[in-house]
């Protein structure tokens, strides 16, 4: 569930204010000599899967009638350039044309740094401090002809909002329709380095429960588990530890937390293998549970499988958050949104980002296709007593859904 910050990534949708031990400190380098970097086996996204991705992003242009998009720094900026940068009142963008090279505009003193990780064929223009960076997208837009430009969503009013006024005639458009096009259904290399990264969080699930001790902070367990996801190969991303009664509320509190016998732990972490990302989650009782926090568990984890066979090609997303939400209801919980239940969406799109369009939400109507990616976990929080999450991804395939990680049978045997 959780989001890493806002300003790395381009695509989700805003950062959210954790209460417990979001970026928790890490194992020093000596820590876990058992541990072994499991990513040596897989290659990041390469020059050539971008130009493709350059390819079909211009095919959709031209399909919606879009002469250029515009993309700030972030997840879509790498995606498509492999720029890996961020956003300051400094402008870098790239302008992607219908057809034709790609210009990538940037402060003049930041063009070496930029460069190191432009990974394809592109122009590189640059402006000096007393200069409008602006002036360089209007004149190539101008040159390009474009009549219509399209903004990736999240892009800052800054970055464009002058344009028209400085290109006669052209008129701005949402990019969506072409970024998400392209990001929202992953290739199989896309989802393989996912399923990497999923393994590594797994892997550091297991080193890290066992290690959990009465008496131990949030900050000290994400610690070790961000500590065991870096020697796995991994790079932390979150690690959201909320213990007994801040477990009720997804996003936790900044209430002082302790392990306490017959107190729920409910963890929530991933991590990112060459820019994709995990994000599972896990409830457990440290030293047992009782009666009710079973019943809960139980009826979360079935919830897990209801989102999961109703997870079809061709269904609408929010189909699934639907029959998830149906069940609840029938047991008493909600109804819709409302606590004791779930009150938050079944699941969410992932893939660069920890979230990303679509999500598995009532009134989605995305259809389901092969390659989209999501998270399957409806919560169930009982305010002033404990919550339960159980999160999972997966991947839709011809044949419907796949596991990135296999939900855990039990509120005993939480991983496996």
């Amino acid at each position: 569930m959780p989001m890493p910050e806002l300003s790395r990534r381009g695509f989700g949708l805003s950062a959210f204010a954790a209460g417990a031990a979001f970026y928790a400190p890490k194992l020093s380098a000596a820590a876990a000599p058992e541990l072994k970097d499991m990513t040596g086996d897989i290659a990041p996204i390469t020059t050539a899967e971008r130009l493709a991705r350059v390819d079909k992003a211009q095919r959709l242009m031209r399909a919606h009638k879009l002469g250029a998009i515009l993309i700030e720094p972030g997840a879509s900026l790498d995606y498509f350039t492999g720029v890996q940068w961020h956003r300051s009142e400094r402008v870098t963008a790239a302008i992607i044309p219908a057809e034709g090279r790609p210009l990538v505009v940037t402060p003049f003193f930041e063009e070496p740094s930029v460069r190191e990780s432009l990974a394809i064929p592109a122009d590189v223009e640059t402006w000096q401090e007393d200069e409008d960076p602006l002036k360089l997208v209007a004149t190539r837009l101008a040159k390009w002809k474009t009549r219509t430009l399209g903004i990736e969503e999240t892009a800052r009013y800054l970055a464009f909002s002058r344009l028209p006024a400085m290109v006669p005639g052209l008129a701005l458009d949402n990019a969506a329709p072409v970024v998400r096009g392209c990001r929202m259904v992953k290739s199989l290399h896309e989802i393989a380095l996912m399923q990497k990264a999923s393994d590594v969080t797994i892997a550091a699930y297991r080193y890290t429960w066992p290690r959990i001790e009465k008496g131990m902070t949030p900050a000290e367990i994400g610690a070790i588990m961000n500590g065991a996801t870096e020697k796995l190969g991994g790079s932390p991303e979150f690690a959201l530890v909320l213990l007994g009664e801040a477990a009720a509320y997804p996003h936790g509190s900044g209430k002082p937390q302790q392990v306490k016998d017959g107190e729920v732990v409910l963890m929530d972490c991933g991590c990112t293998v060459h820019g994709y990302q995990s994000d599972i989650s896990r409830t457990f009782v440290f030293g047992g549970a009782n009666a009710e926090q079973r019943k809960v568990w139980n009826q979360v984890r079935k919830g897990q499988d209801i989102a999961f066979a109703a997870a079809r090609i061709g269904t609408p997303a929010g189909a699934v958050d639907d029959a998830v939400r149906r069940q609840y209801e029938a047991w008493g919980y909600g109804p819709r949104y409302k606590l004791p239940g779930t009150s938050h969406r079944t699941g969410h799109g992932i893939g660069m980002e920890g979230h990303e369009p679509v999500n598995l939400v009532h009134g989605e109507t995305t259809k389901l296709a092969p390659g989209m990616c999501f998270s399957n976990e409806p919560g169930i929080y009982i305010p002033g007593q404990f919550g339960i999450r159980l999160e999972d991804c997966f991947h839709m395939t011809e044949t419907g859904p796949r596991w990135f990680s296999e939900p855990p049978p039990s509120i005993d045997r939480p991983f496996g």
